[in-house]
């Protein structure tokens, strides 16, 4: 997007590794179950941060939660965890990385219900991306009627750091709603 670089969303304007977030990733929409399960769980790691700083700590979270596989994360032992929580290539928050493996074992219930990660998540927008036409970052909302029936079902299966603002965060990384500003190249091509 070299022509139109400065119209891009100014929140990913600070650094390379955010812009190529934003150009490639963000917003574009996902239907695989254990991709979203990463992203979940990234985004429940991001709270009380912000997303560069997680966006950084990404590899390390790949490597050591075993590319986000459920089955292998919800086998994961107190004392890896407990490892785990010690490496500075991801946040060390305990809760947090115990949520991990929690969120996997409520992720294979779900599916031993039948119930597919995927459709469930994209039932909360209709199985649609919202289309907002938002002109600056004051007008986006952190939360919404959607994202709050999300974290509440999620947390109904078990799932942790799952809150309102977390889902919403998600809805838009995971394409389920497009924000990215309508002067931004990214809207009119995710639209």
């Amino acid at each position: 997007m070299p022509d139109t670089a400065d119209k891009r969303c100014p929140w990913c304007l600070s650094s390379e590794l955010y812009r190529d977030y934003h150009d490639s990733e963000w917003g574009v929409p996902c239907r695989d179950s254990n991709e979203l399960f990463e992203l979940i769980n990234l985004e429940g790691a991001q709270a009380g941060l912000s997303w560069i700083t997680i966006l950084n700590k990404r590899e390390g979270y790949r490597k050591l939660f075993r590319g986000f596989d459920p089955a292998r994360v919800a086998r994961m032992r107190d004392a890896r965890l407990e490892k785990i929580a010690t490496d500075p290539s991801i946040v060390r928050h305990r809760g947090k990385i115990l949520a991990v493996r929690g969120n996997a074992l409520a992720f294979l219930a779900m599916q031993e219900q039948g119930i597919d990660f995927s459709d469930f998540l994209w039932s909360f927008v209709e199985g649609e991306t919202i289309q907002n036409s938002f002109t600056s970052m004051d007008e986006v909302p952190v939360s919404t009627p959607a994202s709050l029936a999300m974290s509440k079902a999620l947390k109904k299966h078990g799932f942790k750091f799952v809150g309102a603002t977390i889902c919403y965060a998600f809805m838009q990384a995971s394409g389920m709603i497009n924000d990215h500003l309508v002067s931004c190249p990214r809207h009119a091509q995710l639209s």
